[in-house]
């Protein structure tokens, strides 16, 4: 799509205030030289977020004998941003201050069987109210709700196209949340939120080209080419997770058989533990996030039916990894989300032997693989993100009208 000058304008502010968030307190000068944007725009941008109060000014440094360099930094307080991470088995909820520190979080676990359009959003509803009230935020100073669904996303319309978890099609969900919650609303996946988390204040910060791994019960990678995120022409790259990793392997939930979430995501290093040891006490069937935590305990134990479970997941992630690493000679690969975040450096130590194996020598030479760092939810801290640059974008011109261009079913 050709870009409009609003458009620009609009990328250039959220540059602006995202290096300014990463670097608080900074001058107007190092702002230039961070951005590539020259001083006078620079100065123009800082000026506008000024007077929106999302800046403040902070005083002065020195600059090597000449005259005082002014600083500024981001207005913590000059308003709230929201993030939500829709899982397959539960939602979270974050209220962020405009520094994106965490103020409030709240959870609504999602049994098996509650995945109708429905029964998420009463989910969504309660967890947004209740961080709103245990930060005792007015609701004027919410600029908006940045939520991350699984699954391929229209941003435009706030439709979730396809959710194979779940067999969703077309859920118009973001008019579903307008129902219960009067804030904008920006819709996107875990893929683009763990990217861009990790982009602003993880692994991949300063990194050129980075791909995060997201781990969880689905997976898939998230892509930053040139400091920015990599969408694909319609917003559906990074869908890794459901490429063929084993021919004629396990049937996976998108109707394919043998994709890479088949044998890493939750479901199916609950199936490679089930495959070894049928009786195995590790196995709780019912509960992802318990079981993958009794293989954590247990590899810390030395307990061999774990070590061996990690090992083989890490054996076909690691396969996976280095087909990334071939393709896109990334700077970084960074592990991302709850699985890898609860089998921590033993998956990450094995990952990086079996990508050894698999990966060319030259990408493979150029390409360091991390855990990431981020101590928050990845997820929220990338879809409060999103609002952010949706209330930069509406600065100018808002419009709360989201095209429901097609039909559904509700289920």
């Amino acid at each position: 799509m050709k870009r409009t000058s609003r458009d620009i304008r609009t990328a250039n502010r959220y540059e602006v205030l995202r290096q300014i968030i990463a670097e608080s307190p900074t001058s107007r000068q190092e702002l230039a030289a961070a951005t590539g944007l020259s001083l006078a725009t620079v100065a123009t941008l800082v000026g506008e977020l000024l007077d929106l109060g999302m800046l403040t000014e902070v005083g002065f440094e020195d600059s090597a004998g000449g005259r005082p360099r002014g600083l500024v930094a981001v207005n913590a307080s000059g308003g709230a941003l929201i993030g939500v991470d829709i899982a397959e088995t539960y939602v979270r909820v974050e209220l962020f201050d405009l520094a994106l520190n965490v103020l409030a979080r709240a959870d609504e676990d999602m049994r098996p069987g509650e995945s109708r359009p429905v029964q998420v959003v009463g989910h969504v509803a309660t967890a947004v109210g209740s961080v709103v009230a245990q930060a005792g935020v007015e609701g004027a100073r919410v600029l908006g709700v940045g939520v991350s669904v699984p699954g391929q996303v229209d941003r435009a319309t706030g439709i979730a196209e396809y959710a194979p978890n779940w067999d969703w099609h077309d859920v118009p969900l973001l008019d579903l949340l307008a129902e219960h919650i009067s804030y904008p609303l920006y819709l996107d996946n875990p893929l683009r939120a763990c990217a861009v988390a990790e982009l602003w204040f993880g692994a991949a910060r300063g990194r050129g080209n980075a791909v995060v791994v997201n781990l969880g019960t689905g997976v898939g990678a998230g892509l930053a080419f040139g400091g920015g995120l990599h969408r694909g022409v319609s917003n559906s790259a990074g869908e890794w997770g459901h490429t063929t990793l084993v021919l004629d392997g396990r049937l996976c939930h998108c109707g394919n058989h043998g994709c890479v979430e088949t044998y890493v995501g939750a479901p199916g290093i609950m199936q490679n533990l089930r495959e070894l040891s049928p009786r195995s006490p590790l196995h709780h069937p019912e509960d992802q996030t318990a079981t993958i935590d009794a293989l954590a305990r247990g590899v810390a134990a030395q307990d061999p039916v774990a070590v061996k479970v990690v090992r083989d997941t890490a054996r076909y992630l690691g396969a996976g990894i280095a087909d990334l690493v071939n393709l896109l000679n990334p700077e970084v690969v960074v592990l991302s989300s709850w699985v890898a975040a609860a089998l921590g450096e033993p998956l990450l130590e094995e990952v990086r032997e079996a990508v050894a194996r698999h990966a060319l020598k030259r990408p493979l030479a150029a390409t360091e693989i991390v855990l990431s760092p981020i101590p928050t939810d990845p997820v929220c801290l990338g879809a409060a993100t999103f609002a952010l640059e949706g209330a930069l974008s509406s600065v100018t011109q808002k419009s709360n009208q989201r095209p429901n261009r097609r039909t559904w079913s509700r289920q």
